[in-house]
């Protein structure tokens, strides 16, 4: 289906003239004082990874492809991918490792994510924005440390490493963003 280019977003995936399909990273678009104005998409090739950038007048047509989203909870992850059931008829789907990238560490047991598929096959996924993970490991607090903007390193039980504030101690249950690993808050629970 035909958009014009101003309207792209992150996650959309398009499909270009060599008939294959990229995943938008970013788009932004610029508005001149003179001249016309544009927008520039930065986009990943699903098929190998490859990174690319693209400038288009604002208001040019764009492929955006056919792509179905749909909720799926993760079930759990082999050799061959990674392995999720699908919430309205219990089929499962198979995603591979490329897919997922370097979001895998946030998968957890029974994680509801929604999956993009394209003609039968997952093509983009989005974790929840946020996940709770138990401290394992972290330094004890020094004292006359200051709280404000001074953070520790701590390892999480998925194995990941993120920056907690010096009143954090191992066993802690906390928030972290997916988007990027960083530290929210302590967890309510």
């Amino acid at each position: 289906m035909k958009v014009i280019a101003s309207s792209i977003r992150k996650g959309n995936i398009l499909e270009r003239e060599d008939g294959q399909l990229y995943v938008v990273l970013s788009a932004e678009s610029f508005f001149p004082g003179k001249g016309t104005p544009t927008t520039q998409i930065d986009m990943r090739r699903i098929s190998d990874g490859v990174k690319t950038t693209d400038r288009y007048k604002t208001t040019e047509q764009v492929e955006r492809a056919f792509v179905e989203d749909q909720d799926y909870t993760y079930l759990y992850s082999d050799d061959d991918g990674f392995t999720f059931m699908n919430q309205e008829n219990f089929e499962q789907v198979a995603v591979s490792k490329d897919v997922i990238g370097d979001q895998a560490q946030w998968l957890q047991e029974n994680m509801v994510c929604i999956l993009s598929i394209f003609n039968g096959v997952a093509v983009a996924i989005q974790l929840p924005p946020r996940v709770t993970l138990e401290i394992t490991e972290t330094e004890p607090a020094m004292k006359g440390q200051t709280a404000s903007s001074s953070y520790k390193p701590a390892k999480l039980s998925n194995g990941a490493r993120v920056m907690v504030p010096p009143h954090i101690q191992t066993g802690t249950r906390v928030v972290v963003q997916t988007e990027d690993g960083t530290y929210v808050e302590r967890a309510k629970d």
